[in-house]
């Protein structure tokens, strides 16, 4: 998307100074936005989707070289799995535990990991049994992976976990604020995204809720109602239970990195985009967090998306300038989505027109 507004600015302003930026809010993209960020790379590894189905996977190494950059949409996202067979009372977070594991055993000590875009609603069970953790049933046997199993725990045994899981400082880039339980929860919000009838929704509710208890008991702490806690489906609870995690707000730790403030203090434009602008965008996305940065020194900000939809008052008194959908025709969301860097550089070329036009007037 940089590159493309990038040549759309360069065409009427040939010697237009531009700096790219790749950003994101903790969900999908994260890694490869930091590994272009900081200078680092993506490191090839091998894991399991949702459905505990093997597939080649990623995580990303920052150009400190001692922080990995992990997104558990690699493993775990709703993305690898086909609408057909999205089951929240199925699917694991198991394969985000392989990918942690292959960075702490690549010598990493510090982890970004990011938890947006996930297929699951196990409060992280899965990535906990990765990890080593015993999490057993009655009759001392390991619990069935998924949301729909996590009401047959009966206790949590901490023998076997991996031992490099005490010598690594995890954090978490959340871009959410749900809690674990309730109507604003994990299973009630984000379950039927994920496949869940209303009828499932109460069964991973209960489920959870047992959960919760079991994780209070074992680790002498309630987490079911921090800010956080129900993203992903609960993995938000489940890191900071058994990896001793610190969830932050993924755009703030992202654009920390990327010197992101720096940058736009000194620009006399920014542009910015999503696929979608809607009454939503004002809520932890990487729009807001542009424009907030943006409004603290008076730069005007132009956010390009493919849909633009609703009444966008509160983006505007974030520091958002104006709003453009990508479109200059009717066409299909697919269409859009297949020309998508050609109507970017067109209609950021249109927006420099209209800048210097009213320049000059």
């Amino acid at each position: 998307m940089a590159a493309a507004i990038s040549k759309g600015v360069k065409n009427i302003v040939p010697d237009a100074e531009i700096t790219c930026i790749p950003l994101a809010d903790g969900g999908e993209g994260t890694v490869e936005a930091l590994v272009a960020a900081t200078g680092g790379r993506i490191v090839r590894t091998s894991s399991v989707d949702a459905l505990n189905r093997p597939i080649p996977s990623y995580y990303g190494a920052l150009g400190d070289n001692q922080t990995a950059v992990v997104e558990m949409a690699a493993a775990s996202g709703i993305e690898c799995i086909e609408p057909e067979c999205r089951n929240p009372l199925v699917t694991s977070t198991y394969g985000t535990g392989l990918l942690l594991i292959a960075a702490m055993e690549n010598g990493f000590k510090r982890i970004i990991l990011s938890i947006g875009g996930s297929a699951t609603n196990d409060g992280g069970a899965g990535m906990a049994q990765a990890l080593g953790f015993g999490l057993l049933n009655k009759q001392g046997n390991p619990i069935t992976q998924g949301g729909g199993f996590l009401g047959e725990l009966e206790r949590i045994d901490r023998a076997t976990v991996h031992p490099l899981l005490q010598e690594v400082k995890i954090t978490v880039a959340c871009d959410v604020q749900n809690p674990l339980l309730g109507s604003s929860g994990a299973s009630r919000i984000y379950g039927p995204q994920k496949g869940a009838s209303p009828e499932i929704v109460e069964v991973l509710e209960a489920n959870m809720t047992h959960f919760s208890g079991v994780l209070q008991q074992t680790f002498g702490r309630d987490f079911s109602s921090i800010p956080g806690a129900g993203a992903a489906g609960g993995l938000g609870a489940g890191l900071l239970a058994f990896c001793n995690a610190a969830v932050v707000p993924g755009f703030e730790l992202i654009s920390q990195l990327t010197r992101l403030d720096e940058f736009v203090k000194r620009s006399d434009l920014v542009f910015t985009g999503e696929g979608k602008i809607d009454r939503q965008t004002v809520f932890g996305k990487t729009i807001s967090g542009v424009a907030r940065i943006a409004k603290k020194y008076e730069v005007p900000v132009v956010a390009l998306a493919g849909i633009v939809d609703g009444d966008l008052t509160e983006l505007y008194t974030q520091g958002i300038t104006s709003v453009y959908a990508i479109a200059n025709a009717p066409m299909s969301v697919e269409e859009s989505k297949a020309r998508a860097e050609e109507l970017l550089e067109l209609i950021s070329a249109q927006v420099i027109r209209s800048i210097l036009r009213i320049d000059e007037q």
